[in-house]
């Protein structure tokens, strides 16, 4: 699919990886309509951050994915949708899980349903490397067993089979993407690397953390961005689970490590019981496989984690992105 004059919308386009894919939209030079969360302050997320003239050519549409009839009707006209929207936290998904049953699993098949009554050419749902719980065995590929290790993870494998269900049932040309962890600029600080980065820029010696020795495999945001947009624009995708991942680990503890050398090498880390996750929650080892996305688009890692973590780093450092963030809690 040439996305070149295409009607385009993204769900969550006022969040973290939604933002800088709505952005790298624009320059394909789609027609894009942002669909972000309603809320009484009129906040669009990041997109309010991004230039006057970028935002004058977005579509911004409010509402709630929950909302049936507001999803479907921000669809219509619309060729290809990119499902972002989602609750993400972790910790939050032990506190309230039902928000995240609300918003990503009836979301999702509001955002389904929508999608086979207007007869959308092309979706892609946003799963998660969460789903599949600590590594049985490494590289984790597509066939990789499911395990809803907290309730988040559980409510994206509910949602990712609710569209494996309407590809099969319906035939609609529904992807499942399904990225390994994100990381970059406008990240929220209930991830890690903001976590680190924030606390030593403002001024902390001790940077408190949860587990050390867990695994990730980390994409850097505009990396993760590209690959939507390659599964988007590849005709061999419909019906297909994604993983994007870079076929590399590291430890918790060498990215805080790697982020302290970068910004202040005589800090040290200390764990905060308050967050350590339960252990049979605690995904031990996330290594993904990234050979079916090589094989049937053109996108490789553009960013290696070191250059990666420098842009997050010289992003957080200005102050106008500094202070939206609050170093001293823990963010849930």
């Amino acid at each position: 699919m040439d996305l070149s004059g295409k009607k385009v919308m993204v769900t969550g386009a006022d969040g973290f990886i939604g933002s800088h894919l709505t952005e790298m939209l624009l320059k394909k030079a789609a027609s894009v309509r942002a669909f972000c969360c309603y809320n009484s302050f009129n906040s669009w997320g990041w997109l309010d951050s991004l230039p006057k003239g970028e935002l004058a050519n977005i579509d911004v549409v409010t509402g709630d994915i929950r909302d049936p009839n507001g999803v479907r009707k921000s669809m219509e006209g619309i060729d290809l949708v990119f499902h972002l929207a989602a609750l993400i936290a972790i910790p939050f998904s032990y506190h309230s899980p039902d928000s995240y049953i609300d918003t990503n699993v009836k979301g999702t098949l509001n955002v389904l349903q929508a999608a086979r009554g207007l007869g959308t050419e092309k979706l892609l749902v946003t799963s998660t490397s969460e789903v599949y719980g600590t590594a049985q065995y490494v590289p984790i590929d597509e066939k990789h067993p499911l395990q809803g290790q907290s309730p988040y993870s559980a409510s994206k494998i509910g949602a990712d089979k609710i569209a494996e269900s309407f590809y099969r049932s319906f035939d609609l040309p529904v992807t499942i993407v399904r990225p390994f962890n994100t990381y970059g600029p406008r990240q929220s600080a209930r991830a890690v690397i903001p976590t680190v980065i924030i606390q030593l820029l403002n001024g902390k010696n001790q940077i408190e953390l949860g587990d050390t020795s867990p695994t990730r495999d980390l994409n850097y945001c505009r990396d993760t961005a590209a690959a939507f947009i390659a599964i988007a624009e590849s005709d061999k995708t419909a019906g297909e689970e994604i993983n994007i991942a870079t076929q590399q680990e590291i430890s918790v503890g060498d990215i805080a490590q790697e982020i302290i050398d970068q910004i202040k090498p005589d800090a040290r880390i200390v764990t905060d019981p308050l967050r350590v996750r339960p252990d049979k929650s605690e995904v031990r080892r996330l290594l993904g496989s990234n050979e079916k996305i090589r094989s049937l688009t053109s996108w490789r890692p553009s960013y290696s984690l070191k250059e990666g973590l420098r842009e997050t780093i010289e992003w957080f450092r200005k102050p106008e992105n500094l202070h939206r963030y609050k170093s001293d809690i823990y963010n849930v």
